[in-house]
């Protein structure tokens, strides 16, 4: 038995534990991938998704000695090409494996240490904020999906980019409340807890709208073998987006506007629907 392998094996078995039990909804994007890209994709999600839980979740810890650790964990795993941190050694792994690149770290580990402040975001900011919480998680994708060619990956860049900010900006619009009051956060630049109505919502909503359209466009240049996931990714958060636009700025502010479990299984199956009959 060649151990070393297992040990890779186990610890890409652990992203993908980590990925079913914190996000129902990423986890049945994944499934509609096919299987060859799942370990790599796992892997990004948890070692994004353990960065997330050290500034949002440790409160009665030093977050910032937290981050710092994992920060030169994370640099030493790449580097070695190993890590007894499973998560660690599960990211390095797709890192080396898909040549993905160390700049999309080093902004998403930046973006993670923003959220260690209480703060209003300026359009500055913001925009450095989005980029490395996650537009560079979908450029991270992007290189798994396309697979050591370049020329699909910059083509596809832009709406990778785009996607990813239209996933983050309606987390910040259904989390508004939540974000303010447990956090100290108002992400969106220039606007204010107190001052959230409907017409600074529809502010937001076109931005929104912007992004999806942008990204539009890049899902369904794809390659096959992932077009079908993240278009259903795609597709969950434009009707999560779509349900939020319906709620008045109040309801926003009253409740955690979401998709029950039995629309997202629907999702699911009408993406599948679709794609099998070959209209994606």
């Amino acid at each position: 038995m060649d151990h070393e392998q297992l040990f890779t094996d186990t610890s890409l078995a652990c992203s993908q534990l980590i990925t079913r039990s914190y996000s129902t909804s990423f986890s049945l994007g994944i499934r509609t991938l096919d299987k060859a890209l799942h370990p790599a994709i796992y892997a990004v999600y948890g070692f994004v998704r353990w960065a997330d839980e050290i500034v949002d979740t440790f409160h009665d810890r030093d977050k910032a000695a937290l981050l710092r650790q994992f920060e030169a964990d994370t640099y030493a795993a790449l580097a070695a090409g190993f890590s007894l941190n499973p998560v660690l050694h599960a990211f390095q792994w797709a890192v080396n494996a898909y040549q993905i690149d160390h700049e999309f770290i080093d902004a998403f580990l930046r973006s993670m240490e923003m959220d260690l402040e209480d703060r209003n975001y300026r359009q500055e900011n913001y925009e450095q904020y989005i980029y490395g919480s996650a537009e560079v998680v979908g450029l991270m994708c992007l290189r798994v999906f396309c697979q050591g060619r370049p020329d699909e990956f910059e083509r596809l860049r832009e709406p990778a980019r785009r996607l990813g900010a239209a996933f983050q900006k309606v987390n910040f619009l259904r989390d508004f409340r939540a974000d303010y009051e447990q956090r100290g956060r108002v992400y969106f630049p220039g606007l204010r807890y107190e001052q959230f109505d409907d017409a600074a919502k529809r502010a937001v909503e076109a931005d929104i709208e912007a992004d999806f359209e942008a990204a539009r466009v890049g899902i369904e240049q794809l390659p096959a073998s992932a077009r079908m996931g993240v278009h259903l990714a795609y597709i969950y958060y434009l009707k999560l987006f779509q349900k939020l636009r319906r709620a008045p700025a109040t309801q926003v502010l009253a409740e955690r506007v979401r998709l029950p479990d039995n629309r997202k299984l629907l999702l699911l199956a009408g993406s599948w629907l679709r794609f099998r009959l070959g209209a994606g």
